[in-house]
């Protein structure tokens, strides 16, 4: 369509624009008004788009103005924009890229490329046939423009460009043409060129294989390009085609690893980063380790260079000031999430499975390799502190290089790492000990011997003059740590380095430095983990370092603090009950309480520090528990009337549901620390808690729901009589919860645990439910997929669904006994454990037969218990016993095929 705008409506948005950049604020909120007034104008975006690419007259400022308000429009009002304003907008912006300012090529570029995000490229057909002829433009200003446009749609819309669009793949033409212009005289045209390609590497797109080794050729003719730019994304596609493509390196990977030593050095730390990402991504791949062994001895040097902070690295971080008096600034602090709880079990250490030597290990080991989570520990040593940078992923790379060549890289590392560690200049300290931090996994059997020697000079550098080093001695103690508990001849050893550790790391946790404040406390929640009870005898110590860091540390640092309070709570559990100790601990946490606001994010780790003290306190809680329950019970309450005035008007904002997720797990802590004493709190809540829990179950945030199903376990275990009215609704939505095909596991997992709490509570009143129930933990129980913690509480509730109810499980023992048995015979004796072997018992009294085709996997199970209850032991001996006298002569030459430590241990304690 013809359009014009009118002279008075032209007139008048300009003089907006150019009044929009008022430093006046009531100026500038009226003028912003005014203009997002606007976008109720159907040919608004006719007018923005007019003024970026038909008013070269005017300032590129006020046309900048205008196209990203432009871009804003289309990015928010995209649905209602109608199709001849659309086309008219997409016509100029094509017209306009080869506009003579920068600054306004590479937003009308941001305005088609939002257009294609909002509208998909199916929607705009046209405009990558557009963009490509305009490659073939003698104007650079219309090809840097048009390039521009294409290498962010290669960035946002990769996927669609590897489709058919009206019958054809648009990467079929853009990849050929796009690698001409990787020799293009001009540097920018460059860079777009490979960065388009790069951005489909990964995609394993049949459109690129084809042009594989024209790529690659183009590739490496621009390996040593003047620009920084261009090298850095070269770097990053031999990182990536290492990954994707490897058969296209090897036969040059003697030159290829040349280059990336060379490149991992480069004056420009972009270029040498991502060139240090090769060395992650080689390590990283099993078929090709055999062709990193043999450049190790020149990546180590390398990486070890890398690690030395450099003088811009010093001067970025500050240096050596004692700051622990100086607040810290907002950005400073990053955004904290909490976790939502998952009931799991601790287990002990496997003598072998009834299928020989390692059972079913294979399994286990894969399903813990899926639910294991990043450790938190990973490589920090200064990451709450600075970026991603050469430094780090150079330590990251050595980590890595470490775990997969152990002592073979030791022994290249060791006469480094000694120049390192005792060189004169602490930048080198530095670097050595945060070397010896990073192989501390991948090479403990070669660095143990020298840990003796070791130990005690880092302990010794925790007093070191500059910050920095006493910050990644902290870290490196860290990784060390288990070994200071467990050394080689305890517990003697423990007094020259457990005790000295402790002691140093509580000492840093009072240092005048942040950084080190900050290490050291991370460091000592890792030693806590570690050590559990023997910490016991330093607990006076220890709580009165880590509450007078209260009246030291500033924001960020208060974070990480709660944290190893709670981390204390958790390994020395009821230890932590004495009056003395509740009296030094309690102050500054109930003062900490009290000064935040309930819309304050600092509340997670406050809550999630008290969730962990309040179950190690029990009653000991009780005089602090009565405003703990009430806040709790507030903040879920004001989070769901929030959530339900948000759904009934979406423009107002979507609550933050963290804040009912933590209150749920302090609520779960407090119920489990009080027991039955949490009754008369559940029966005064206002608002009542059950009501508020039955939505929370159904809640569409999966850890709004993992927590409210933990929550609801305990509060069966402590006060099933407040459960039981509710008892209908809730098995219902449980059900429904343990899901073979679910999607988030720890909901499922906590539905699961939380079915068999009830189950032992309601008796024969389960019946109406386990059918339903049972035919899913089965389905679970059996599954390879399922994970272990997982798989172990099905096992757990299966168990005590057949202890209330044998009659009706019984029946189905020859379907999941021997996965039943492999999965719960590694967990460690306790309460949850003897439940669910009673239940089985109970189940094989009523079905013998059941039994008979996993008798093995039995017997297995039964001996890996440390120490049964005499009781249980009984029953085990009755089953067993009624076994042996049913097969009467065949009982010898049947155990005979038994394992020889299950042969061993039947004879010993059965006499069988």
């Amino acid at each position: 369509m013809e359009w014009a705008p009118t002279p008075e409506g032209l007139s008048q948005l300009l003089q907006l624009l150019k009044d929009s950049v008022s430093t006046n604020n009531e100026i500038h909120s009226m003028i912003q008004q005014k203009l997002d007034s606007f976008n109720k104008i159907p040919d608004y975006p006719n007018y923005l788009v007019y003024i970026l690419t038909q008013m070269p007259q005017e300032e590129p400022s006020t046309r900048a103005i205008a196209g990203l308000l432009l871009k804003n429009t289309i990015r928010v009002y995209f649905a209602t924009i109608q199709r001849d304003v659309l086309a008219y907008v997409k016509a100029l912006s094509i017209k306009g890229l080869g506009d003579q300012d920068v600054m306004v090529r590479g937003i009308i570029g941001n305005v088609i490329t939002t257009i294609v995000t909002r509208g998909g490229l199916a929607d705009w057909p046209q405009v990558l046939p557009a963009l490509m002829e305009l490659l073939d433009s003698q104007d650079y200003n219309v090809v840097e423009g048009a390039f521009g446009a294409l290498q962010k749609i290669c960035e946002d819309s990769s996927r669609e460009l590897d489709q058919d669009i009206e019958g054809t793949r648009p990467l079929n033409y853009m990849i050929p043409k796009i690698i001409t212009f990787f020799d293009s005289q001009h540097v920018k045209i460059r860079v777009y060129a490979v960065s388009c390609i790069n951005q489909i590497i990964l995609m394993r797109s049949n459109s690129l294989f084809i042009h594989i080794d024209a790529f690659v050729a183009a590739l490496f003719k621009r390996a040593s390009d003047e620009s920084p730019d261009v090298r850095k994304n070269v770097c990053q596609a031999l990182v990536m085609l290492l990954e994707v493509r490897p058969d296209k390196l090897l036969p040059e990977i003697a030159n290829v690893v040349e280059y990336m030593l060379f490149s991992t050095q480069d004056q420009d730390e972009q270029v040498a980063l991502e060139a240090c990402e090769f060395w992650l991504a080689f390590a990283e791949q099993e078929d090709l380790r055999e062709h990193l062994r043999p450049f190790l001895p020149r990546i180590v040097p390398v990486l070890l260079k890398c690690m030395v902070y450099s003088e811009m690295d010093i001067l970025t971080l500050g240096g050596d000031e004692d700051d622990t008096n100086v607040p810290d600034s907002e950005q400073d602090i990053k955004p904290r999430f909490h976790r939502a709880k998952t009931h799991t079990f601790e287990r002990t250490e496997s003598n072998g499975g009834a299928g020989g030597s390692d059972g079913d290990s294979t399994a286990n080991v894969n399903r813990e390799e899926e639910e294991e989570e990043e450790d938190d520990e990973d490589l920090d040593d200064d990451d709450i502190y600075s970026e991603w940078n050469l430094r780090k992923c150079s330590a990251a790379a050595l980590d890595v290089l470490a775990t997969v060549f152990g002592n073979e890289l030791l022994e290249i590392l060791l006469p480094f790492l000694r120049e390192q560690l005792f060189h004169q200049e602490w930048k080198h300290r530095e670097c050595g000990i945060l070397a010896l931090g990073a192989v501390s996994e991948g090479c403990m059997e070669g660095v143990e011997p020298h840990l003796q020697n070791l130990v005690p000079y880092l302990i010794q550098t925790l007093d070191d003059p500059k910050p920095l080093v006493r910050s990644i001695t902290c870290w490196t103690l860290g990784r060390y740590s288990r070994w200071c508990v467990h050394p080689p001849n305890p517990p003697q050893d423990r007094q020259k380095y457990f005790v000295p550790l402790l002691e140093g790391l509580l000492r840093k946790v009072l240092d005048n430095n942040k950084r080190v404040q900050e290490a050291a406390c991370s460091a000592f929640a890792t030693l806590e983990e570690e050590a559990c009870e023997l910490l016991i005898p330093f607990l006076d110590p220890i709580l009165r370092n880590l509450v007078y860091a209260f009246s030291k540390y500033q924001h960020k640092n208060l974070l990480i603090l709660y944290d190893a309070i709670g981390t204390l709570a958790d390994s020395v559990s009821s230890a932590l009950n004495k009056k003395e100790y509740i009296e030094i601990l309690m102050a500054p946490l109930i003062e900490k309480w009290h000064l935040l606001k309930d819309d304050d994010r600092d509340l997670f780790p406050l809550l999630e520090c008290l969730s962990s003290v309040t179950t190690a306190l029990g009653l000991g809680f009780l005089p602090y528990a009565p405003p703990v329950f009430e806040r709790c019970v507030k903040l879920i309450h004001n989070t769901l009337l929030q959530y339900d005035m948000h759904q009934n008007n979406p423009s107002l904002d979507m609550p933050d549901k963290d804040f009912m997720i933590v209150a749920l797990d302090l609520l779960s802590g407090l119920t489990q620390g009080l027991g039955p004493e949490v009754e008369k709190f559940v029966a005064n809540s206002q608002p009542q808690l059950l009501p508020l829990l039955s939505i929370c179950l159904r809640d569409p945030v999966a850890e709004v729901r993992q927590s409210a199903y933990a929550l609801l376990g305990d509060l069966s275990i402590a006060c099933f009589s407040h459960i039981r009215p509710y008892l209908n609704q809730f098995m219902v939505e449980l059900i429904n919860q343990v899901d073979p095909r679910a999607e988030h596991v720890s909901v499922c997992n906590n539905a699961a645990w939380a079915a068999g709490e009830i189950a032992l509570q309601c008796g024969a009143d389960m019946q109406p439910w386990i059918p339903p129930l049972l035919d899913r933990l089965i389905q679970l129980l059996t599954s390879e997929t399922t994970p272990r913690t997982l798989l172990e509480n099905a096992g757990i509730t299966i168990g005590r669904l057949g202890l209330v109810c044998p009659q009706l499980v019984a029946p189905h023992l020859d379907v999941f006994s021997e996965a039943w048995c492999k999965a719960l015979r590694g967990i460690r004796d306790n309460d949850e454990k003897d439940t669910a072997f009673r239940g089985l018992c109970e189940m094989i009294q009523v079905n013998p037969n059941g039994i008979a085709k996993s008798f093995l996997y039995f017997c297995d199970a039964v001996v890996q218990w440390q120490h049964p209850p005499p009781e249980l032991n009984e029953i085990f001996r009755k089953i067993l016993t009624g076994f042996k006298q049913m097969m009467g002569p065949n009982w010898e030459a049947y155990t005979s095929n038994f394992p020889p430590h299950i042969r061993q241990r039947l004879l010993e304690r059965y006499a069988l």
